[in-house]
C-alpha cells in the first residue's frame, strides 16, 4: 500500500492557487485526522478504502469543486463552521466587517442582526465575541437558516437565533442598534462567475443586478426604519463599489 508521503507526492492539482495544502486536508479529511498526523507519520499506509476515498476527493477537487464543500466545513473568525453548496463559503475578507462592528458597538447588551446570514459566520462571531449581545440571523434560504441554527447549536451560541426572511421582509417592526450584511454585491455579467470556487457557490448569494448593487439598494432603503437611533448599518461591497455605495 502507498505510504501517505508518496500518497500527497504523487496528489496531482494542477489548476488548484495552494495544491499541497488542498491535498493534505483531503486526506487528512479522510484518515479523520489533523494535518499535524500526516507529518508526524509520512510513513503511514492508509487501507484500501481510504485511498479510494482520497482519489475521488482529488477528482472532484481537479473539476474545480470547493475544498470548503469537500470537507463539509470552512473556519472563520475563531469557529469551525459546517458549509454546504446551499451557502456561500465564509471568507476571511469579511472577517473585516466582524472586527468593525466590534470596534464601533460597546460590549453592553445590543440587539444586532445579520442580514443573509448563509452559514451564520458572521453573526455567530459576533455572539461569541459579545455574550451581552442578542444576534439574529436571518436569510431566504431555508436550508442556509438550518445550517446556521445547527452551527450556533453545536459552538453553544445561545444569544444567536435564526429565522427566515428575506432582507428585512420577516421581521415586522423590530429594530436593532446595530445591522450588518455582506450581501450579494457582484455584477450579473462579471467574468468572475465563470472561475474558481464561485462556480460552485449559489448565485443568489453572489449577484445583484446589472452593477452588483440591487441588494444593497434595497437593504439601504428599508434599515432606517429598523434601526435604532444612532444605531449603525455596516455592509461589505466590491472592491470598486464604495463610492458608489456611500
Amino acid at each position: 500500500m502507498p505510504t501517505l508521503q508518496s500518497l500527497l507526492a504523487a496528489a496531482d492539482l494542477p489548476d488548484s492557487p495552494s495544491p499541497r495544502l488542498d491535498a493534505e486536508l483531503l486526506l487528512a479529511h479522510v484518515l479523520g485526522k489533523p494535518r499535524s498526523f500526516l507529518r508526524t507519520w509520512p510513513e503511514h499506509e492508509p487501507d484500501a478504502e481510504q485511498c479510494a476515498r482520497f482519489e475521488r476527493l482529488l477528482q472532484r477537487r481537479r473539476a474545480g469543486e470547493p475544498v470548503a464543500y469537500l470537507l463539509g466545513r470552512q473556519g472563520f473568525w475563531s469557529l469551525d463552521l459546517e458549509v454546504s453548496p446551499d451557502t456561500l463559503i465564509p471568507r476571511p475578507d469579511t472577517e473585516l466587517l466582524v472586527e468593525t462592528a466590534l470596534q464601533l458597538a460597546p460590549a453592553t447588551p445590543l440587539e444586532v442582526l445579520d442580514l443573509g446570514t448563509g452559514t451564520g459566520a458572521i453573526a455567530l462571531a459576533l455572539a461569541a465575541e459579545r455574550p451581552a449581545w442578542r444576534v439574529t440571523g436571518v436569510d431566504r434560504v431555508e436550508a442556509a437558516v438550518v445550517l446556521a441554527a445547527r452551527n450556533g447549536q453545536r459552538l453553544g451560541l445561545t444569544n444567536a437565533r435564526f429565522q427566515l426572511s428575506h432582507w428585512f421582509d420577516g421581521l415586522g417592526g423590530q429594530r436593532f442598534g446595530l445591522i450588518v450584511s455582506n450581501p450579494p454585491y457582484i455584477a450579473a455579467d462579471d467574468r468572475h462567475l465563470g472561475e474558481g470556487d464561485v462556480r460552485f457557490e449559489p448565485a443568489s448569494a453572489l449577484v445583484a443586478g446589472a452593477d452588483g448593487l440591487d441588494d444593497i439598494r434595497s437593504i439601504i432603503a428599508q434599515a432606517p426604519r429598523h434601526l435604532l437611533p444612532g444605531g449603525w448599518l455596516l455592509l461589505e461591497h466590491g472592491f470598486d463599489q464604495a463610492e458608489a455605495v456611500r
